[in-house]
Order: C-alpha cells, then structure tokens, then sequence
C-alpha cells in the first residue's frame, strides 16, 4: 500500500528530509498518514489550518548529558532525552524509556504515537516520551540511583504536574520512578504528582502495574465479542515476559485462554500445558533471571534461543509484547499459516508494516497498539486525578475504570473506522479517532 493523497505524500518527504535516519519515527508517521487520508480529503479545514505539519512536529526537543559516577569511581556519561510533543488537550504525558537502544529517533517515535493513544483514552492528557541509552541491567542499586538522580536534575527543569508528567517504561520500573521522584521532591521542594507509576506509599496507584497488560486482553476481549468470538478456550503466544506480558498472561488466562510462550530479549519458552505464570513472576520480578531458567523447574517445556521463532507456535490469538518491529512478514505469515486469528499488540508497534499487511491480505483481526496498549498511560492518567485530589482508589475501582476506558477505546475505533468507510480496519479507526480529537483541539486553540 502506499500514500496516493498528494499533500500528505509531499508532507511525508518534508518528514523524511528533517528527520533523517530515524526509520521508527518515518515509519510511525507513513502508518499514520495512510489512515488519514479519508480525513485529508473530507476534512480541508485541518489542512488549510496546518494541523496535519504541526502534528508531526515536536513542540519542544530536549538533550542532554547524564553524568553519573559507578561504584568503581569512575564518571560514565550517558544521553538523555524529553520529547514533548503535543500538549493540545493537556499536559504532556509518556514513559522513560531506559534502554541502549534509546536514541532521539525511537523517542520521537514513541512520543508521536503517544499523541494518539492518550487522545483514546478520553483523558485529558498530551504526548510526550523520554529516556536514555542507560542500562540499568547488571547495575546495583547505587549506580541506578546516581544515573537516576543526574538524569532528573536536568529533567526537573521541564516538568510539573501541570507541564508533562512522566511515567516508567521499558527500564524504568517502581525503582526507578522512585528515586527519580525523590531527587525531584529533593530539588523543588514540593511534592506533587510529577510522575506516575509511583511506589503506593508516596502517591501510586493500585492496578498500575497491571494496567497494560489487563487493558491488552480487555481491548482484545471487546473486538472478539464483535467479531463473534471469545478467549474462552483459545491458544495464546505472547512474546516478553515484562509487566505487559506477564500482566495479559494472567488476565488472557482468567478469560479462559491458555497462554503457551513467553519470551525475553535471548529467547523464549513453549509450554504446551500452559504457563506457569507464578514461576515466571518469581524469576522476573524477584529474582530478575532469565525467561530459559523456566525449563529448569519445568523440563517438558522446551526454551529456544532467539525470538523470531515464537511467532511459529501454533495458537489463535498472539500478542506481542515485547519491543518495536518484533513481528515481520515472515512471523506474521508463519502465524497465519498455523491458524492464528488475530494479533493484538501489547508493546509499541511491534509489527513492521509488512507484518501489518499480511494481517490485513489474511483476514486476521488486528488490533493496534496504540489502542490496545493504552491501558499504562490509561491508570497513569487515574493516578494523576487521585494525586490531584489526594485520594488513593481501590484495585477493584481502578480496574473497573480501566475497563470502562478499555471498552471506549474500542467503540471510538470501531465506530471511526465505519464512518470513514473501512469498517473492521481497526488500525485506521484508532488513528482517526485519536487524531481528531487532537486536531479539533489545535485548531480552535489556533497556530501555536
């Protein structure tokens, strides 16, 4: 498929030549332009208003050096990012993403994405994204918490409660986000609701933790029963094994699937009889090992190095929720070929958009992440509104909350997708519905 609307085609290379060699960021702005064109052309009002070259175009970049000392003494400088990308109808709003691979292409990527998905939820909230190339794997607690302290002594500057609010992401768990909130407590005096995913003792939410993954299968859970069909009963690979993955495990299986393989960034596991979530948590959250020790505990499972080949165990529903362009072509053909009925994306456009078109050419169900991942920034944004109040919700309210979300999110997909004539293309429904929610907003606030 490609662009055929001649403004957005020509928008699209003034895209590449200011944001070259950035291929995530390129590609996550072409998957969104192909879905408005329908919006281009009935909408001329947006384009002689310039929403269409503002949205692709971060409000504000920031750059900047992290040095942090490790535990031999020795200075290690790291690059830190903050995109704050679209404020239109609120604050900014999106992770920290600490990772080698982080650089400032994958966050603009990420945060343009987040524009769309935060605009789903029917929160008041705007996108942005961060991060750093830091690793925290094999660090101690020390250098996480040094690294952590540099990184918001200079991302202190930019954010607020009611400015831009970060979150964790991939890297940036409760440790994380908790000395990072304490060097911001430290370095403005105050205590406010700054970032969410926060340790429940100083302002986070119940849930929070779930909340991707629970939200995954809710979505997931929605677009069956409109297509006929259920979890009960059916086959289920999902690629990570991080809160998302571990989190729609447990949620995909209390629905009445049977979850068969997980996996990490080495390789995964395929356990014909279902997994053993509880192991799993145990080696993740506790004792932080790796997804192949899982074989030791239950040797009829088999582990397998690399990950590609996750997607060639037989299943009806797969959800990818590990990384960006995890599932190509090739993994995306061999799923249907082995009966796969649908891919709903947990991780952040983790189908490359050859992999998004075998789905389509196939007939498979598919559901994207930025619809069916928001259900994080979702409870991010509920964790914002009981920091704002100083209350603290139950799990079963919070969740309830999140269902709700999750199930509007569905209905504003599915409906835009039938009134601009490609019903069932949930993929272009979300993109529309999240961008005009956003536009209408740009537009009466006028050029800024």
């Amino acid at each position: 498929m490609a662009l055929k609307n001649k403004y957005l085609v020509d928008l699209l290379e003034t895209v590449k030549k200011r944001n070259q060699g950035e291929p995530e960021f390129i590609q996550a702005v072409t998957e969104v332009f192909m879905s408005l064109e329908p919006v281009a052309e009935k909408r001329p009002d947006l384009v002689e208003a310039g929403v269409f070259e503002r949205i692709v175009e971060p409000e504000r970049q920031i750059i900047f050096r992290v040095p942090w000392v490790d535990d031999n003494g020795v200075t290690q400088v790291n690059r830190g990012f903050r995109i704050e990308f679209n404020s239109a109808i609120g604050p900014y709003k999106g992770g920290l993403r600490l990772h080698p691979s982080v650089y400032l292409g994958i966050i603009k990527f990420l945060g343009f994405e987040q524009i769309f998905k935060n605009s789903l939820t029917t929160l008041p909230m705007g996108g942005g994204k961060g991060g750093s190339d830091f690793d925290p794997k094999g660090k101690s607690d020390g250098e996480v918490m040094r690294f952590c302290q540099s990184f918001m002594t200079e991302l202190c500057k930019h954010i607020g409660p009611d400015t831009d609010v970060p979150a964790g992401d991939i890297g940036t768990g409760a440790r994380e986000i908790g000395y990072m909130f304490g060097q911001y407590k430290r370095i403005r005096n105050e205590f406010t609701g700054v970032l969410t995913g926060k340790g429940l003792t100083f302002g986070g939410s119940l849930a929070r933790t779930e909340a991707t993954g629970y939200g995954v299968c809710y979505f997931t859970d929605e677009l069956l029963k409109a297509n006929g069909k259920s979890f009960k009963d059916k086959t289920v690979v999902i690629s990570g094994s991080g809160n998302v993955a571990i989190y729609a495990t447990q949620k995909a299986t209390e629905l009445g699937a049977k979850v068969v393989a997980l996996s990490d960034s080495n390789g995964y596991i395929y356990d014909e009889n279902g997994i053993d979530l509880a192991l799993v948590k145990q080696l993740k959250e506790v004792e932080r090992k790796r997804i192949k020790e899982y074989v030791n505990v239950h040797p009829e499972a088999k582990y397998t190095e690399g990950c590609s080949g996750i997607w060639t165990i037989p299943c009806d529903i797969a959800l990818p929720c590990a990384t960006q362009n995890e599932l190509d072509a090739e993994g995306a053909k061999a799923l249907a070929a082995n009966g796969c009925f649908a891919v709903i994306e947990g991780a952040n456009m983790p189908s490359t958009p050859e992999a998004i078109d075998v789905y389509f050419e196939k007939g498979m169900l598919y559901g994207p992440a930025k619809a069916a991942n928001a259900g994080g920034v979702a409870v991010s944004g509920l964790e914002m509104s009981q920091n704002s109040e100083r209350l603290s919700w139950t799990f079963e309210d919070v969740d309830g909350r999140l269902k709700s979300i999750m199930k509007e999110i569905f209905k504003s997909c599915d409906e835009a997708a039938k009134e601009y004539g490609m019903e069932g293309n949930y993929m272009a429904g979300a993109n529309i519905a999240g961008f005009l929610k956003v536009a209408e907003a740009m537009k009466a606030q006028g050029c800024v």
